[in-house]
């Protein structure tokens, strides 16, 4: 399974933002400009990120966007979900009303349902406060080399 640039991307510029949390609005240009990614795309994506709820605008010359929420209370996987739609590696067990004509002796839907468990845990219990807390010990990781 691969992430489309909808997802990284989106999950880069949520990260910028928890670094910038409580310091007011970031522009996109900035967030664009420190995570190398185009302008224009990360307004496509903060439309969505917004009317999901993760994200605050403000109009105007010093405005730009906000999380809406504390770091700690966003996880990579509502990030992922909210952009990408069902993280799942096969349709059998993204979608509840699929139907399969083998799903009673399918071995693989049991191997794609623990696939998606175990996604589903690792996203769900990393929080962008996490992701600043990755970004600090590399940061010192790298400042003692």
């Amino acid at each position: 399974m691969r992430l489309s640039t909808r997802g990284r991307y989106g999950l880069q510029a949520m990260f910028q933002l928890a670094l910038y949390y409580g310091q007011g609005p970031v522009s996109l240009k900035q967030i664009a400009i420190e995570q190398d990614l185009s302008e224009n795309y990360l307004e496509q994506l903060f439309s969505v990120l917004k009317k999901e709820g993760f994200l605050h605008s403000v109009r105007g010359a010093q405005g730009g966007y906000m999380l809406s929420k504390n770091p700690s209370e966003i996880t990579v996987g509502q990030i992922l979900r909210a952009l990408e739609g069902n993280i799942a590696p096969h349709e059998c067990v993204a979608d509840e009303d699929f139907i399969c004509s083998k799903e009673d002796r399918c071995v693989t839907k049991l191997v794609w349902m623990k696939i998606k468990n175990s996604i589903d845990q690792v996203i769900d219990s990393i929080t962008l406060q996490d992701m600043i807390e990755d970004n600090k010990k590399l940061i010192e990781q790298e400042a003692e080399k």
